[in-house]
């Protein structure tokens, strides 16, 4: 027989087990496999598209990171707070009034709080989880039937998975919702979401099983569109679509995703008869990806004269003499391009990169001063701590340049050598200087310090 005492140790021992399967949602499992592509246009135009959702959400536009992920599926999520995570196949397959669509929906998400009330229904399904599990056990136990046992088991589990997944339903109509009335309050058609949805139906195969509707975390895409259709015939903005001019530039950007995800298949969609700034610049940036610069420039040249004050042109010639050998070359378009668009912070970093590049010293103060403004965004960037600490060695400064070379293995996930140039980083920076503390914090982090992560004076680390 076994003793209570036992059976707890049990029950706690395979209780631990579900936590750390139940509470980590799917995106977490696999957040470090996704690929994240950084690309200052494509940030700034779909923020600009979008500002009028998140300003009727009551959301400060500039708060909310627009992320991209290289993956091919019609796909979007909220994560981490305010972030909204978009598939690189969403954008190259959806119109910008669909896009809008889509991202009225998540800003639902942002503005309903559902992530915290999300970790609230997982809490609450791992605790119905649990007790059934517990019921389990001791009903196996007690009656000595491990069937029986399992049998409870596999309810409370059932049973949870059920609770979860009804809230999620839930939560999805909610933004649903939410995401209309933003587009209604935009003065901008919810017809875009409405294609998109049916996009989606187009894709979602028949419901057979009766019960299979339950064992969704969204609600079935038919009803969705239903919903949303009835939607749109009440609207006082139907046919208000996205404005023509962000229309095209959101086109431009979808012509340089194409390119840089398929230099080969862009050159064939944007032919050379097509004399369109999209066709030219889709030509351009797929030239550009094959180092084919003979082809590549002229075009390039010829956007930036029709465009002179287009910060983006001017950073695709400055990456075309960067990646061919030419950084002196590059640093003039890159410096216009900052001009232009002083919150492209992906662009200071190419700036710095080409300063750093150049032979002698004189652009090292100018490449730290842009790396430094960066790094207020970019900062989860290797490369730019790398440069970083490429620019501090060009000055001397062996302190720095071991913070930095922390901060990049910090970022690359390198815990050892981070925790190694922290420490390099403690013994050679004034105390209590910016770098110091960082690196304190950064030392903490990787395990290093005796008072559980904390800094100096006993307070938590920073990050």
């Amino acid at each position: 027989m076994v003793k209570p005492n036992r059976l707890v140790s049990v029950i706690v021992c395979v209780a631990v087990m579900m936590m750390a399967l139940v509470s980590t949602p799917a995106w977490a499992q696999r957040r470090n496999a996704l690929q994240l592509l950084t690309d200052a246009e494509t940030e700034h135009i779909i923020r600009r598209m979008a500002r009028p959702i998140f300003q009727a959400a009551g959301v400060n536009p500039d708060d909310v990171s627009i992320i991209l992920v290289n993956d091919n599926t019609l796909n979007a999520f909220v994560s981490g707070g305010q972030n909204i995570f978009l598939h690189t196949g969403l954008i190259l397959t959806a119109t910008a009034d669909e896009l809008v669509g889509v991202i009225a929906h998540e800003t639902g998400h942002i503005a309903g709080g559902h992530l915290v009330r999300g970790n609230e229904a997982m809490d609450s399904a791992l605790l119905s989880s649990l007790v059934g599990l517990g019921i389990g056990i001791a009903g196996g136990i007690a009656s000595g039937n491990a069937g029986a046992g399992l049998a409870g088991m596999m309810l409370g589990q059932h049973l949870a998975e059920r609770s979860y997944l009804s809230f999620s339903r839930t939560q999805e109509a909610s933004a649903d919702q939410a995401g209309l009335s933003f587009l209604e309050q935009s003065h901008l058609s919810s017809q875009g979401f409405l294609t998109f949805l049916e996009k989606l139906g187009a894709e979602e195969p028949t419901m057979t099983d009766r019960d299979s509707a339950y064992a969704r975390t969204h609600p079935l895409t038919r009803e969705r569109i239903d919903n949303v259709r009835t939607a749109v015939g009440r609207s006082r903005w139907t046919g208000h679509g996205v404005p023509p001019d962000q229309v095209e530039q959101y086109q431009r950007i979808q012509a340089k995703l194409y390119a840089y995800l398929d230099p080969n298949g862009a050159l064939r969609r944007y032919r050379p008869e097509d004399g369109s700034v999209v066709g030219r610049y889709g030509r351009a940036y797929a030239y550009f990806r094959q180092g084919d610069v003979r082809q590549a420039q002229p075009l390039v040249d010829g956007l930036i004269a029709q465009e002179p004050k287009n910060a983006f042109f001017q950073e695709l010639k400055g990456d075309l003499m960067l990646q061919t050998g030419r950084p002196a070359d590059a640093v003039a378009p890159y410096r216009k391009a900052v001009e232009l668009a002083p919150d492209g912070n992906s662009i200071r970093v190419s700036l710095a990169h080409a300063l750093l590049e150049q032979q002698g010293s004189r652009g090292v103060d100018e490449a730290l001063k842009n790396l430094q403004i960066a790094a207020k965004t970019q900062g989860q960037s290797a490369f730019l701590w790398r440069l970083m600490a490429q620019a501090w060695s060009a000055k001397g400064n062996a302190g720095m340049v071991a913070y930095a070379s922390a901060e990049e293995a910090f970022a690359r996930g390198d815990k050892p050598v981070a925790r190694f140039q922290a420490e390099r980083a403690e013994k050679l920076l004034p105390a209590g200087s910016p770098g110091w503390l960082r690196a304190q914090d950064i030392r903490g982090q990787t395990g290093a310090d005796k008072d559980g992560g904390r800094d100096g004076d006993g307070k938590p680390s920073r990050r």
